[in-house]
């Protein structure tokens, strides 16, 4: 597995995070794979067209492409309007979710099609059916995560004939570092950020989502989700896989059925 991004042991993105290709790759190989960190801006069509080379030459095949590329939290203002809005930030988040997805679908499904049965996953925020019908945060974020939704959709009718498939794919509440610092709790204590927001009982380990993908990869029949919007949780329910901790969190089914209509958090039933 090629893991990309621009955050390595020797210099920071912008995002200026610690976590790093080396650490996700050194994960990968952890878990029995074979973790490859490569340093890659997916703003670069020629970083992007040396990586896809790469690949062919190492391994003359790509069978997954996970667009997972982000990088905006800290640049959009929660429920700002655009005319309020920083306007480089704005055109920065959309060149960093949008535009980077289209560069490396464009440089890499040629090899991905090589063989039939490719898979690109587009990861996003939020389903088709939630994000079709509500405004996320603001105006940008909204914008990006909709048109990533669309890419999946544009990219099953172009893949499909071509015997590939894309999905877009998004995980729940997910408890990532940077959520997990926000809420000043560890992976181990995460449940003590329940106290102040208690619908963050729902959440989900970045591994359910993880776990989502590797369902998708290997099943035969993945073609039947072509072009759709997919979910963590939705899909823990059709191919009966957990979180860690053992439990199938179903997200946006939580949000729409208890959190959004001010329910009080319980997630009996969604967990």
């Amino acid at each position: 597995m090629y893991v990309t991004g621009r955050s390595t042991r020797e210099k920071r993105s912008e995002y200026d995070r610690p976590e790093t290709v080396e650490e996700t790759a050194e994960l990968v190989t952890a878990a029995g794979g074979t973790g490859i960190a490569v340093a890659v801006d997916h703003l670069v069509p020629e970083q992007v067209r040396a990586l896809v080379a790469r690949i062919d030459a190492e391994q003359g095949r790509l069978d997954v492409l996970v667009n997972d590329i982000w990088g905006g939290e800290g640049m959009f203002a929660w429920d700002s309007p655009v005319w309020e809005h920083d306007l480089d930030k704005g055109l920065r988040l959309l060149r960093l979710g949008v535009e980077t997805h289209a560069v490396t679908s464009h440089v890499a499904l040629p090899l991905l099609v090589r063989r039939p049965g490719g898979l690109v996953v587009e990861m996003t925020d939020g389903t088709l059916e939630y994000n079709s019908a509500h405004y996320r945060n603001s105006f940008f974020y909204d914008l990006v995560k909709s048109s990533v939704l669309r890419m999946a959709f544009a990219l099953g009718h172009e893949l499909g004939p071509r015997g590939s498939t894309a999905v877009a794919l998004t995980p729940g509440w997910m408890r990532s570092e940077i959520m997990l610092e926000a809420f000043g709790v560890t992976e181990a204590t995460w449940r003590e950020a329940t106290r102040k927001v208690p619908h963050f009982a729902i959440s989900e380990s970045p591994f359910y989502v993880g776990r989502a993908v590797a369902a998708l990869a290997a099943d035969p029949e993945v073609s039947r989700f072509n072009g759709q919007s997919l979910s963590s949780g939705g899909l823990a329910q059709v191919y009966g896989f957990t979180d860690r901790d053992g439990s199938r969190p179903d997200c946006w089914r939580y949000v729409v059925e208890v959190q959004d209509p001010g329910r009080p958090a319980d997630t009996t039933g969604y967990r």
